[in-house]
């Protein structure tokens, strides 16, 4: 699993106010330290971002440096996030992506997900959603198909043998989802792989997760699951991801082959 081994941005950037407030003061952290009551390697911690800076040292550090509250009203940006999911952020960057590399474990990738395959998912939804918001979700979805018909785009999507199998709907709708799967696969900017069961182990087994590339050339990796998600842009995590997604590229059917694989699914429902 992708680990953020880094502590969050804003325990860094508050630490990093503190030291620049206590530098243009003239305080030096030994003075900090004491009036806070803190040895001065806790203090050090939190200036660098690697401990979160405590509402006491907040305190002290605002009055000695003279900041007028700028450093105490930092603490309620030091809270852990209640808004655990960046997918506005993902669906941001996905509709100006020049490339999209797309690896899904148990469902059909939502590019390539039909109209009646979105609507059986969203009605299965846990807990239920209403009538109005499965009606706007499928059509968010269906929006989001059209990047598709941009030439220039590029999407691969490797897509695990389970997926193909997962009676979504029932066997009609998951034949018109394959046959979707074919149809779609024609296109000269859209390339899917079968990454087909019984291999063994795989550098995907631990879920689904996405690669996009903006026009700027930036990229990120993207991961959800349980209603949480992360969107990272940091190089290395980006490039562990990338190299699993290459892994996963060479272990699956070729695309051919990948299209005969679907085509017999399909015949067998």
């Amino acid at each position: 699993m992708l680990r953020n081994s880094r502590p969050p941005i804003a325990w860094r950037y508050c630490g990093g106010q503190i030291k620049m407030w206590r530098a243009e003061a003239g305080v030096s952290r030994e003075q900090l330290a004491a009036e806070a009551n803190y040895d001065m390697e806790t203090v050090k911690s939190m200036e660098q971002g690697r401990r979160r800076p405590t509402q006491r040292l907040l305190m002290v550090a605002d009055q000695l440096c003279g900041a007028k509250g700028l450093l105490i009203a930092a603490e309620e940006y030091l809270q852990p996030e209640r808004d655990l999911t960046r997918e506005p952020e993902y669906l941001a960057a996905e509709a100006v992506a020049i490339a999209m590399h797309s690896f899904e474990l148990v469902l059909i990738p939502g590019l390539l997900q039909t109209e009646e395959y979105v609507q059986a998912l969203m009605s299965a939804h846990m807990p239920p959603l209403s009538e109005a918001e499965i009606e706007e979700g499928v059509a968010h979805r269906m929006r989001r198909q059209e990047r598709l018909g941009e030439e220039t785009v590029l999407f691969n999507f490797v897509i695990y043998e389970a997926a193909l199998r997962t009676m979504v709907g029932g066997p009609a709708v998951v034949k018109g989802q394959l046959r979707r799967l074919l149809q779609t696969g024609e296109q000269r900017n859209v390339f899917i792989q079968v990454l087909p069961a019984g291999e063994g182990y795989f550098p995907g087994m631990e879920g689904a997760f996405r690669l996009l590339e903006s026009p700027e050339c930036e990229h990120f990796v993207f991961m959800e699951g349980h209603g949480t998600s992360s969107l990272d842009s940091e190089s290395h995590r980006v490039s562990q991801m990338a190299k699993r997604f290459a892994m996963l590229r060479m272990q699956a059917l070729s695309q051919e082959k990948s299209r005969r694989f679907i085509g017999e699914l399909m015949e067998a429902l």
